[in-house]
């Protein structure tokens, strides 16, 4: 099918001062550390030693494998006097590692923050944003400090709903961003452009950012996110009239999950009432009172159907297990987090991963889940190739996403998602990441969200 065209993209702005977070906040950088980073990076490294001799140990049984000698209980695991060696070593740096937790949390209340709590560091939670994308899930089961925790932002700051209380200071039309992989709310401001900034002063919005741990599973984070909205919506100073979403890239996966969810309540609540069962039905309808309110779900460069960057990691696990040398250093690259895997084919449900292994090769095997019903939903795709390239189109996609997969386009027509052709836009010679910088991105998403 012809793809639809879009405004030629203009040339991004010059960067200023604040673009992208590439100039320090502060002549030292040190000055952005927190006390709990302390205990975090001691985590960390405990656990990167462990992880180290697991694949030394298993280096080790493979080249004792060859020589017909046996194993340990477990694959990969070496016996005798050389196993307990690396049951030693794993041993002590638990003890060290629970020695340091105990320790330094105690002395934390006892370092003066080098900073104001008002003080937005960019460089520390682009790092901090990094590493939950890679490692994210870990860092939640383990309870390290650096684990992003769910919430709403404003300038890079926690949303303050009493200051949004004064008059003037918050309109009735919330415009929601959600960022993608490896990203924080506050890089959505790239070279001196912010599409929230810009959709609050032409079209009356008030933008809110949404912050949260991208290596988590998409289906768990649009559950979290499906709350968040309720609660952000029954607190919001006046009365919502509209709600948008503008999502980056794995966000647009995060909103659809939430959308899901909300509908899923939703149908809950009025079987509830077809059952005459009224205190169950006002116990699940507030989880859906937010979806009727959504008018706009913008999608830029969202992998609806996965990203080749997954899979190209996923071979790299096959490769490495092809051999049983290098089979061990096959936990390397499982140390990829499960917001990652997911993007392997896009997943958006809890089914889609529940009881199997994610670092298997697998076909896809997703639930197909529709847009929401009654929502402008809009979609927006990138690709390096020039215009006329219908090869290029869909072999080079953005450098992340191929083109089809941003679009909602599969081979397989139940799981194509069908969008109107006046609600896609494709832009030529553009990369992933400038989708969020683009003028004619810009005037694009001022064209289909103001009002008609």
């Amino acid at each position: 099918m012809p793809l639809p065209s879009a405004p030629r993209p203009r040339k991004p702005a010059a960067s200023t001062p604040a673009d992208d977070g590439a100039k320090a906040a502060t002549a030292n950088p040190l000055r952005q550390l927190r006390a709990s980073d302390l205990r975090a990076v001691a985590r960390l490294a405990a656990q990167a030693t462990t992880g180290i001799s697991r694949v030394a140990e298993g280096v080790h049984q493979s080249v004792l494998g060859t020589l017909g000698l046996p194993g340990g209980a477990e694959p990969g695991r070496t016996r005798g006097l050389t196993g307990l060696v690396y049951q030693s070593i794993r041993g002590v740096t638990q003890l060290v590692d629970a020695g340091l937790q105990a320790g330094l949390a105690r002395l934390e209340p006892f370092f003066a923050p080098a900073t104001s709590t008002g003080d937005v560091h960019r460089e520390r939670e682009a790092v901090i944003a990094a590493l939950n994308g890679v490692m994210g899930d870990r860092l939640q089961r383990d309870g390290n400090p650096l684990c992003t925790r769910m919430g709403w932002y404003q300038h890079g700051l926690p949303l303050d709903l009493h200051a949004l209380a004064a008059p003037g200071a918050a309109t009735g039309k919330l415009l929601v961003l959600v960022h993608g992989l490896c990203m924080n709310d506050l890089q959505w401001l790239r070279h001196g452009h912010d599409h929230g900034a810009h959709l609050a002063e032409a079209l009356g919005y008030t933008p809110v950012y949404l912050r949260y741990n991208t290596g988590q599973h998409t289906s768990t984070n649009g559950a979290e996110l499906s709350a968040q909205f309720t609660s952000l919506v029954a607190s919001w100073p006046v009365p919502v009239t509209e709600l948008s979403i503008l999502a980056h890239s794995m966000g647009g996966l995060v909103a659809r999950s939430a959308c899901h969810h909300a509908a899923q309540a939703a149908q809950a609540a009025q079987a509830a009432q077809a059952a005459q069962a009224a205190q169950a039905a006002q116990a699940t309808a507030g989880a859906s009172g937010w979806l009727p309110l959504l008018r706009h779900l913008v999608f830029l460069g969202t992998p609806h159907h996965g990203a080749p960057l997954e899979r190209a990691g996923h071979w790299v696990d096959v490769l490495l297990g092809s051999n049983a040398y290098s089979r061990p250093f096959a936990r390397l690259a499982q140390l990829r987090s499960a917001g990652i895997t997911d993007l392997r084919y896009g997943h958006v449900l809890e089914s889609d991963w529940l009881g199997r292994d994610r670092f298997r090769k697998s076909p896809d095997q997703r639930t197909p889940v529709p847009l929401p019903a009654g929502v402008a939903c809009h979609a927006v795709a990138a690709t390096l190739a020039a215009r006329r390239s219908p090869v290029g189109e869909r072999l080079v996609g953005d450098g992340l996403v191929p083109l089809h997969s941003a679009l909602g386009i599969h081979d397989d027509p139940a799981r194509t998602l069908g969008f109107a052709k006046a609600r896609q836009a494709v832009f030529y010679r553009l990369g992933h990441l400038d989708l969020l910088a683009d003028a004619g991105v810009a005037l694009q998403l001022q064209d289909w969200m103001q009002d008609h």
